[in-house]
Formats: C-alpha cells, structure tokens, sequence
C-alpha cells in the first residue's frame, strides 16, 4: 500500500483541478444558455447545464475527497 500513497496525492490533485474546471466551464455555458447567445437552445436549458455541471464538480470533489482520506488511513496504519 505504501507505494500507492504518492499515486493516491497526485490523481486527488488533479481530480481536484478538473472538478474545478468542470464548475468554471459550467458556469460559463450555463449562464450563456441563459443570457441567449446560444441559438437554438432554450434560456432553461441554462439551468439544466448548470446543475448537470456542479453536480460533476461536487462528484469529481468527493472522489478526490477520498483519495486524501484513503491516504490519511494508510499512514495512520503504517504508524502502528
């Protein structure tokens, strides 16, 4: 388990950063949706973009929100 730990670090940083990128690109399709500059989409379509978007921020969240727990157990572990 112990050389999984720096794998564990990393893949929680960089699911952190795309939940991030994820939210800010939701963000700025949904509000687009909503403000009209989309032809051929209705301004509530806005609104389902947006939820579908930070829905996947909060999953992506808690996944790298795990990957640090599973590290904290193991060194917990490895203490004893």
């Amino acid at each position: 388990m112990r050389e999984h730990l720096g794998f564990l670090r990393v893949s929680s940083i960089v699911v952190k950063i795309a939940a991030w990128i994820f939210l800010l690109l939701g963000i700025i399709g949904g509000v687009s949706v909503l403000r009209g500059l989309v032809a051929g989409s209705p301004r509530w379509m806005g609104l389902v973009v947006l939820a579908m978007y930070t829905f996947m921020f909060f999953f992506f969240y808690l996944i790298a929100k795990i990957a640090d727990l599973l590290t904290k157990i193991i060194n917990e572990i490895k203490k004893e």
